[in-house]
Parts: structure tokens; sequence; C-alpha cells
């Protein structure tokens, strides 16, 4: 195992992930050397031993070409992006054969509070790159994982953090709708969460799809407000597929 505790970090683009994942090195002994925000200079990178690039995914690029002056000899430089892989550090594997190149993107919702580095110990990181990288994982407390698609994957992380944001919106929606607290759901949810953890999503799935029940569909659809049927069609018939099950009434019922 390569070991990198102790060494110099330079971060680019303090937010969220940046932060956390730098504030998550300190606590396993590394020592933060320089942060270059946006319109900073680059110069104050060439101490670090590793760069760690936390820019938004498009920003990537561009600031892997610039660290091919800036970047010191030897370093290792990994970028947080879930969406690209190494070839986001081409310029740099191109015109500085001598730096090691890493994607370490930490699979874990950031809020940019101060629990943010707490978040990250028991998280997943997906890495790529020599050992060092891995090790980086660990050091921030997570487990490294590697993947061969990290396109799919982060499709895989959008739909398990967005697309679940975006579901739990719905249900403040229906709730206010109806005079009942948002708050009233969350143990229904995290219980969900918690089957779906300890069985598996087909077998932790319950309610009027699961059941076959096409009556309360019926009504669910006639109750809802004409812009919140179609997220609901639309999960309903991903229920119905989870089932396994044919069911001609429900298909037609979503369709």
């Amino acid at each position: 195992m390569t070991t990198v505790v102790g060494r110099t970090v330079a971060l680019i683009g303090p937010g969220r992930a940046g932060r956390a994942v730098v504030g998550a090195l300190g606590r396993s002994g590394h020592r933060l050397a320089a942060t270059v925000g946006r319109g900073d200079p680059l110069t104050a990178v060439a101490r670090a031993e590793i760069v760690v690039i936390a820019t938004p995914d498009r920003a990537v690029a561009g600031v892997a070409h610039s660290l091919v002056e800036h970047a010191g000899p030897a370093s290792l430089v990994v970028h947080l992006s879930g969406s690209s892989g190494l070839e986001a550090l081409d310029a740099l594997r191109e015109g500085r054969p001598d730096v090691r190149l890493g994607a370490l993107h930490p699979l874990q919702s950031l809020t940019g509070g101060p629990d943010d580095v707490d978040r990250l110990t028991g998280s997943w990181f997906a890495v790529a790159g020599p050992p060092a990288v891995a090790d980086l994982a660990r050091a921030c407390g997570g487990h490294p994982f590697t993947v061969t698609d990290r396109a799919l994957y982060h499709a895989a992380a959008c739909v398990a953090s967005n697309h679940l944001v975006a579901l739990l919106g719905q249900v403040e929606r229906l709730a206010g709708a109806v005079g009942v607290p948002a708050e009233a759901f969350w143990p229904l949810v995290a219980g969900s969460f918690a089957n779906v953890q300890a069985v598996g999503a087909r077998p932790a799935l319950t309610g009027p799809v699961a059941r076959g029940d096409v009556a309360t569909v019926a009504r669910h659809l006639h109750a809802l407000p004409i812009d919140e049927i179609a997220p609901y069609r639309a999960l309903a018939r991903e229920a119905l597929r989870l089932t396994g099950r044919a069911d001609a009434e429900l298909e037609e019922l979503l369709s």
C-alpha cells in the first residue's frame, strides 16, 4: 500500500465536496498548503504534493490544462468529479508525464455544513488511478471502489440522491395539500429505506401496486392534482416493474 498520510494538499475549488474531502484528509494528518478559488492564481499549488480539483465537472479539463505549468514535480493530482474519469486530466497526462493522475468521487450528499466531514466516514468513493488514490479514500474514512462505466455510475448516483430528493419534494407538496406536516412522512421514508437495506428493493416493496389493487391506484389518480399525476404514474410503473409481475389492468391504468 502506498502511504499518503502527512502530505501537503492544495485545493482548487473550495466548494462543498472540496472542503469536505480536504477536511477529512486534515483529520488523517495531511496539511492544507493552499486553497485556490475562482480567479486566484495557481502558482501556490506548486508546493503541494497532492492537488485536489474540486471545481464543477465542466471546468476540470481546463484546470488540468493550467496545471501543466503549475503542478509540483511528481505530485498526485485528483479530481472529485463523478461523471468523468481520468480522461478529464488528459492535458496533464500529455504535458506532465511526471505527475500522477486520479479520480476520487465521494458517493455522498453534502450540504456545506459542519458535519460534511463526518458524513464521509463510512461513505464509498469511486476511484481511478494509482493505489495512492484509494489510499486517499481510506484516509477520508471511506471505502474505495472502481467502476467500468463512469457515466452510468454517475446516473445511478443522481437517481439515488437528486431523484430521491425530487420525489420527497412531491411528498411535501401532497402533504401540504391535505394539511399534514411533511415530518409525519419521514419515519415512513426512513422505514422503507431501512427495509431496502435489510432485504433489497423487491422484497421491501409494499402498497397498492405490489398488491395489484387497481381500484386504490385509480382513486389516487382521481385525487391527485393534474400536475402531480405524471410523476405518480411514472413511479407506479416502476413499482410494477419491480414486482416482476404482468398486470394488464394496472399497465393500462398507468399508461
